[in-house]
């Protein structure tokens, strides 16, 4: 039952994961979440992650951002790194995340998605049909909300950690 909200990999950081290896597998597209993501919660766009994005397009890849906030804070980061996004995505319901590969012109099969959140970006990634990267939150600075959510997955990623060492 838990295993809905597994993510298909858990890292520390989107910084270290190996897009080009990815890349090579037939990957074409990567969304990410911003908040706790990219840049601490609310913070605007840094060296990091412009420079990330700027390599990814280098690679090859279509890039997207996919947040749940409000227009005016995912615009101004996204201008700044020079994606598209998507703001109020109603993760985790899947819509934002078809929408979005439906704006970069690929399928499921060929598209990445990095968050950090398991009950809002990696589960509604998954039910998108999208191969999933959880990263460790970058800041613990959350919202209310947040911090409760983070509770439950815990438990979650204790059960998921279980599962990943007895394979």
């Amino acid at each position: 039952m838990l295993d809905r909200f597994y993510p298909d990999n858990y890292v520390d950081s989107a910084y270290g994961i190996d897009f080009e290896a990815l890349y090579e597998k037939g990957f074409r597209a990567v969304i990410f979440d911003i908040d706790n993501t990219l840049v601490p919660h609310g913070a605007p766009a840094d060296k990091r992650s412009i420079a990330l994005v700027k390599r990814l397009l280098t690679i090859g890849y279509q890039v997207m951002m996919l947040s749940n906030n409000k227009e005016p804070r995912v615009k101004l980061f996204c201008e700044a790194v020079g994606t598209d996004y998507i703001y109020k995505a109603n993760k985790p319901f899947a819509a934002g995340y078809h929408k979005a590969m439906e704006r970069m012109g690929v399928d499921a099969a060929h598209t990445l998605f990095v968050g950090d959140q398991l009950f809002t970006d990696v589960w509604g990634a998954k039910k998108a049909g999208i191969r999933t990267y959880l990263v460790k939150p970058i800041h613990p600075k959350e919202e209310i909300q947040i911090v409760v959510k983070r509770f439950f997955e815990k438990i979650v990623l204790y059960f998921y950690e279980r599962q990943v060492r007895n394979r």
